[in-house]
């Protein structure tokens, strides 16, 4: 079978890599920030075959693209460990591995941090009593032993990350987490040692516990991300059927070359880019293009990897394998606006870089002072050493996790699950919602459209009975639901590439393309007819059935003010079809998927993505946040931020909502912890709050902020 319908191009998505070039993708655990990324990319594109090299933060890799007969993977990592990075070659296994002993290193810690701080407080109680002399000091050594093992296993990651940065002559935030806990450990074992009165183990153990449990809840959302471009391999194929002088054979697609030709066969997945030679089939092309119909291939024609041969076996001769197929440059696209997004850094980040220099700042400030003023060195260290406990960003590094893991939580609860550590700071940020047509706001299901006359219909059903062509199967669905009996036609045969026929009283009887069929009608639209012989051609109509929920989606997210717009790779008469339907003010068909890429990469404002096929993967990917249906292939799971999983499409609108309220807490919670620095920064410097007095403000700014942000896992936005 085949239809009259005007399909879209299939248009390649850049240039390939050169004949020398060739890419490898390198797991880098210890990436953690703006600064290692830029560290990475520079030192690796200053290598000698070096053509490009992009960091992904969420996933701890890099894709490097580079000259095979210049440069080698061993050079690659041997560079990356003289840059302070340990590397290996992406390995999926490994890779899950990493990620497992991760969060069981993070937990470890934490567990660690808080037992220790807990029986350090215990015996610090005996101290707060009165306890004097020997006793204090002897308490004072027994937390010491306990504290002091404890901190170099718990805090290390602050250590480890302070030192990277300090070495690359940048700040982040866990230089002065790191300087905090050094200063209030070595202080405290400095007092402990000269018999002083005060000791501040348990400010040290607290604070590090604070801080590993935000360090916690944010490694918790990371470890969700998986990469698109990874997934879209699996759709694929590794081997081809090569016919030869000696008959076929099996080939895997690296050792195909131009000119070969490989024999395609019915429902096989179609391994190359390359032109039909022999055969007539029709192609399933809604993975790559969006068209919901099949579309018609005969010799001569081009076809593209990754596409379903639905009809007859075909001959194809190769053009492009690998990545320098169509498949293949998407894939390339979406590595490319991967790494785009994860350059987006957190409203934490962007205040850490700021807040960072000021503490220390601050600290240099006291001691100076009252080493100047009293000449006290020990007392200069010990208010230095307040200061920095009291500033530390605890309250702004549990801002964002505890707020982003409430808000996990709420819309976890309501079928949605969060990807990205950043998603839901995009969301709140968009302007403009996308929608793909065909399996987002469609079905993948064709719904006869009209009641054509019975007589036709029953000749129809049963042409279709014994087809499993998507046009076929509306057709028997339709007659039986209209309680209609196939009629009795002999001689059925498919035909590939133009429809079936069979005998009904003695004529000949088609149900197929318009012109095999004899039709002159060639309107854009779904269709196919039914040709009885010597009689008028019939029409039979066909229309996408519009998914429950999608009207009331896109007047909601009218409602909030946003912009909504159609994008499809169906005929733009399709597109405008379901966008009148549904109230959508614009729509665009013949939509290839690298345009959709480029639209939505060069759309001015900040746009969300829906979309659930691989012709979305990019621009899921390339959009400022992104969402997909749990009913979506992995490739666009992999490359959304919110993954719908109950399908429920009327959920996003309250994702907005949420992410919109989940910015004002986030929001709130830098004010709290605003308010709290005006308030015990200057006490700090006065010489008012000693270190022990410092933690017990610092860990109360901290339950403060993750207070605030369990109002919006209680539903109050």
């Amino acid at each position: 079978m085949s239809l009259d319908q005007t399909h879209p191009q299939t248009e390649g998505a850049g240039p390939g890599p050169t004949p020398r070039s060739q890419s490898i993708d390198l797991t880098v655990p210890e990436v953690h920030c703006a600064s290692c990324i830029a560290r990475i990319e520079r030192g690796l594109k200053a290598m000698q075959g070096v053509e490009d090299a992009r960091v992904n933060l969420s996933l701890k890799r890099v894709h490097v693209t580079y000259d095979k007969d210049r440069s080698a993977p061993e050079d690659l990592i041997s560079k990356l460990g003289r840059l302070g990075f340990e590397a290996s070659e992406l390995d999926a296994e490994t890779l899950k591995q990493a990620t497992r002993d991760g969060d069981r290193g993070l937990l470890l810690r934490l567990g660690v941090a808080g037992f220790a701080a807990m029986n350090v407080m215990l015996l610090s109680v005996s101290v707060w009593a009165g306890a004097e002399g020997s006793t204090r000091d002897f308490l004072h050594w027994i937390s010491a032993a306990i504290a002091l093992p404890a901190l170099v296993y718990a805090a290390r990651p602050f250590f480890s990350n302070a030192w990277r940065a300090l070495s690359a002559r940048s700040l982040n935030m866990d230089v002065p987490i790191s300087l905090a806990i050094v200063l209030a450990s070595g202080t405290s074992l400095y007092e402990t040692a000269m018999g002083g009165p005060h000791a501040y183990f348990d400010a040290a153990l607290s604070l590090t516990f604070f801080l590993l449990l935000g360090r916690y809840l944010d490694h918790l959302t990371r470890a969700k991300a998986r990469s698109a471009a990874v997934e879209l391999a699996a759709l694929d194929v590794q081997v081809a059927n090569l016919r030869t002088e000696d008959g076929i054979t099996t080939r895997r697609i690296s050792e195909l070359r131009p000119g070969d030709v490989v024999m395609v066969g019915t429902g096989g997945r179609v391994p190359v880019d390359g032109t039909i030679l022999r055969g007539a089939t029709e192609l399933d092309n809604s993975l790559l293009t969006g068209e919901t119909a099949p579309v018609p291939a005969a010799a001569g024609d081009d076809v593209f990897s990754g596409t379903v041969n639905l009809s007859g076996p075909i001959d194809i001769g190769v053009k492009e394998t690998g990545e320098d197929t169509v498949l293949g440059r998407i894939a390339s696209l979406v590595r490319t606006a991967e790494t785009a997004r994860t350059r987006y850094t957190s409203l934490a980040d962007r205040a850490a870089r700021l807040y960072a220099p000021l503490v220390h700042l601050l600290a240099l400030a006291a001691f100076v002072g009252w080493q100047l003023t009293t000449g006290d060195t020990r007392l200069a260290i010990t208010i230095a050493t307040a200061v920095l406990i009291i500033t530390c960003p605890c309250a702004l590094g549990l801002a964002v996790p505890a707020v982003m893991t409430a808000a996990n939580g709420r819309l976890f609860r309501a079928g949605v699950l969060v990807r990205d550590a950043t998603a839901l700071e995009r969301l709140a940020e968009v302007d403009t919602v996308v929608l793909d047509k065909t399996g987002t706001l469609t079905t993948n299901t064709l719904l006869l459209r009209g009641a054509p006359p019975p007589e036709a219909m029953r000749l129809a059903a049963a042409l279709a009975e014994g087809s499993s062509h998507p046009l076929a199967r509306a057709i028997s669905r339709a007659a039986g639901a209209a309680g209609l009996t196939p009629a009795q036609v002999g001689k059925v045969t498919e035909i590939p590439g133009k429809g079936i026929e069979g005998r009904s009283g003695g004529k000949r009887v088609r149900l197929g393309q318009a012109a095999w069929c004899g039709a002159r009608a060639r309107t854009p639209g779904v269709r196919t007819w039914l040709a009885v012989e010597d009689e008028e051609p019939v029409a039979f109509e066909f229309e996408d059935q519009i998914r429950s929920g999608a009207g009331k989606m896109v007047a909601d997210l009218k409602s909030l003010g946003l912009e909504v717009i159609l994008l499809s790779g169906d005929a733009q008469p399709i597109a405008e079809a379901v966008a009148r339907q549904l109230g959508i003010d614009q729509a665009f068909g013949e939509v290839a998927p690298d345009k959709k890429h480029d639209f939505i990469q060069n759309r001015p404002g900040k746009v969300l993505m829906v979309g659930d096929g691989l012709n979305d993967t990019a621009a899921l990917a390339a959009a400022h946040v992104s969402a997909a249906p749990g009913r979506a292939i992995d490739a666009a799971r992999s490359a959304a931020d919110l993954v719908l999983l109950r399908g429920d499409l009327t959920v996003l609108a309250d994702c907005l909502r949420i992410a919109r309220s989940a910015r004002r807490r986030i929001l709130e919670n830098f004010a709290i912890a605003a308010a709290y620095n005006a308030v015990a920064i200057p006490a700090a410097l006065s010489g008012l709050a000693t270190p022990l007095l410092a933690a017990l403000a610092m860990s109360s700014s901290s339950i403060t902020v993750s207070l605030n942000a369990l109002r919006l896992r209680g539903g109050r936005g």
